[in-house]
């Protein structure tokens, strides 16, 4: 790698330089505290672009890069600790838990170029899953409808429907009934 190459300037990051400034300072100071309460979080979200429905909780220290890229459905808990790490956009679907210390990765480098260009691809959680705590989805993953993702999992491929992945890295354990 030569790491004097990387150039990033096609990357858009969706909004100017001051509405990011002030996200982050936003997201810094208010966001992402201790303070206990989703609706005022759910406020700000908006405030900053982001697409949510009805019915969702945000737990304290929740981490958001770009609002304007988040988009929730209803009825879906985001735990305590969880990082949206969304270069790119990260869907929610209805009816999802995403559970403390989740990190949701929407950006990596292509290590095979001396120019370690940066690759995004989104994430698309689809309705009623659960995805187990601290664990980590990689870019550009579905996880299918009803999908479990067991604690500490690393998913880096998507998901069939109604299935249950663990491990490290993540593999299909068994099929799910379906409870809904």
């Amino acid at each position: 790698m030569h790491l004097n190459s990387y150039k990033n300037f096609s990357f858009d990051r969706g909004r100017s330089k001051l509405v990011e400034i002030a996200w982050i300072l936003v997201g810094g100071i208010a966001f992402s505290t201790w303070l206990p309460g989703s609706w005022w979080r759910l406020i700000l979200l908006r405030l900053f672009g982001a697409k949510i429905g009805v019915g969702n909780v945000i737990k304290p220290y929740v981490r958001v890069k770009f609002p304007w890229k988040l988009f929730i459905g209803d009825y879906c808990w985001v735990g305590e600790n969880v990082w949206i790490d969304n270069l790119d956009a990260v869907v929610l679907k209805s009816n999802c838990c995403i559970s403390q210390g989740t990190y949701l990765c929407t950006g990596s480098h292509d290590w095979t170029k001396d120019t370690f260009d940066l690759i995004i691809k989104p994430i698309v959680i689809c309705d009623h899953v659960w995805i187990g705590a601290f664990s980590r989805i990689a870019p550009g993953v579905v996880v299918g409808e009803g999908t479990v993702c067991t604690l500490g999992s690393v998913l880096n491929k998507s998901t069939g429907e109604w299935e249950i992945w663990s491990g490290n890295p993540c593999f299909n354990i068994k099929m799910r009934s379906s409870v809904v």
